[in-house]
């Protein structure tokens, strides 16, 4: 039988990489939910997220009544994914969850591969994901079968943004599963303002170090930059498997003087090392770096991609062409310029930060989709 509508959930969230905003928005909700009198677990990779996804876990696993659990989870498709469904099988039999949340594409797989029953919703965060491959290219074409398998085997769709949601519909279809767009949201304590480092550089990135982030896009525009005799400053802040590759770039383009890495730091810190935070992704969703950044009174340029542009709202004048040198030199050269019309931007914007994208609101917002589900199952 369903959970009664007044009755505490036991939920059971779980993710691959346990890194990055996917594993913040985790947190967030687990947390949010105890807050609310529910009982939640969380599964997670143990091959990747190093000493600062145990730091995390290890934090909120307390708060945990399901517990923390963590297996060997590998990215690709393959035959080792037959023994990690048997480990999650085996858990949900033990830990009897009425709420299997899966985020991201291989989590949201390995939950919905359980049958349906009337005592279980099993629901789906894409976080991007396998959206973002080009179902013109082979692994886009694989993800997009298995997606398409899986879709009606999905109690809840919970999408962070429209542009997820429309992406999700355009590639894979529409699922007869409830559909809602939540989106992410950060706590109270973030909207303290951040006090600006003395050796602030005159920008700044915060984030990891992947393609799909676009750092090297970014150092392409600082030389850019250079070049036109502008001898803008830049901090990295984050790390990644492009670390090497990006050190590479700065000494091959002769910007080792202008431009340095911090190295993981929290978003907070890395804020306060630039004057402007640039987010140059190439592809994103709803990234937490934006939301944090708004909410703060960052003074902030980004790329119009994804649901960047849902964050921003009236204030898109902010936002340049995605993966263009060019369009994110122009763009950081009239944020420079023109301190006064940017830092009032950024005022607007913590204000819609505020409305719209709050940790109460994502928690509640997610809580009612997993009540009409039940609803509905």
């Amino acid at each position: 039988m369903p959970p009664a509508a007044d009755q505490p959930l036991r939920i059971l969230h779980a993710v691959r990489t346990p890194v990055g905003g996917i594993f913040r928005h985790i947190l967030d909700l687990a947390n949010g939910q105890v807050d609310r009198g529910h009982q939640v677990g969380i599964v997670a990779d143990s091959l990747t997220g190093g000493e600062r996804a145990a730091a995390a876990l290890a934090e909120i696993a307390p708060r945990l009544a399901l517990g923390v659990h963590r297996f060997a989870i590998r990215r690709e498709p393959g035959p080792s994914d037959l023994m990690v469904w048997q480990k999650f099988a085996r858990l949900i039999g033990q830990v009897r969850p009425d709420v299997l949340h899966g985020h991201g594409a291989k989590a949201g797989v390995l939950f919905r591969l359980r049958q349906r029953t009337d005592d279980i919703i099993r629901v789906y965060t894409p976080h991007g994901g396998s959206l973002h491959f080009s179902p013109s290219a082979l692994p886009g074409a694989v993800y997009s079968r298995i997606e398409r398998a899986m879709m009606n085997r999905t109690d809840l769709f919970l999408f962070e943004s429209s542009f997820a949601r429309d992406t999700y519909q355009r590639l894979v279809g529409t699922p007869q599963g409830l559909v809602r767009c939540v989106f992410n949201g950060v706590t109270a304590d973030e909207f303290d303002p951040v006090t600006r480092a003395e050796d602030a550089s005159d920008i700044v990135y915060v984030g990891e170090f992947r393609h799909i982030k676009g750092a090297d896009l970014l150092i392409d525009a600082v030389a850019r930059l250079h070049a036109d005799d502008k001898a803008v400053t830049l901090t990295l802040a984050g790390d990644g498997e492009e670390m090497a590759a990006l050190k590479a770039q700065v000494e091959r383009l002769g910007l080792t003087h202008s431009v340095r890495f911090v190295g993981h730091v929290k978003a907070r810190y890395g804020f306060s090392k630039g004057k402007v935070l640039v987010v140059p992704s190439r592809g994103d969703s709803m990234p937490y770096v934006v939301i944090e950044a708004g909410a703060a009174g960052i003074p902030m340029i980004a790329a119009n991609v994804g649901g960047i542009p849902e964050i921003f709202g009236p204030h898109a004048d902010a936002l340049f062409a995605p993966n263009l040198v060019g369009a994110i030199a122009d763009a950081i050269e009239s944020a420079l310029d023109n301190p006064a019309a940017t830092q009032e931007r950024a005022k607007a914007l913590r204000h819609r930060v505020f409305l719209h994208f709050s940790q109460k609101a994502m928690v509640e917002g997610v809580m009612n989709g997993y009540r009409d589900a039940f609803a509905k199952h």
